[in-house]
């Protein structure tokens, strides 16, 4: 069973494979450490908080580098969506993106 990442619409975009965050289709687009998001190139980009990718404003923990690449586990599936969820946070999934 795969963990998902959802946006605010509630809509699934990812899903955890190990300290990887990867888009649906299997592609690796982030990397993990602790609750601290970066994107695959070690840039910073916010806090995982209830499933979601999301800034925080808390400033910039620094880069953790490059992580090379874990390879593409395939499409674990769409679990369609959750619901709308609130967050006072903005969503920062698509920082990951670009």
């Amino acid at each position: 069973m795969s963990n998902y990442i959802y946006n605010q619409q509630g809509s699934a975009v990812g899903f955890l494979r190990g300290r990887y965050i990867h888009a649906l289709g299997g592609n690796a687009v982030g990397q993990l450490s602790g609750t601290h998001v970066y994107k695959m190139s070690g840039a910073y980009v916010g806090e995982l908080h209830d499933d979601m990718v999301v800034d925080m404003r808390l400033g910039n923990p620094g880069s953790i580098g490059n992580s090379g690449d874990p390879g593409n586990p395939g499409s674990p599936g769409n679990p369609g969506s959750r619901g709308y969820h609130s967050s006072s946070y903005r969503d920062a999934f698509e920082d990951l993106l670009s």
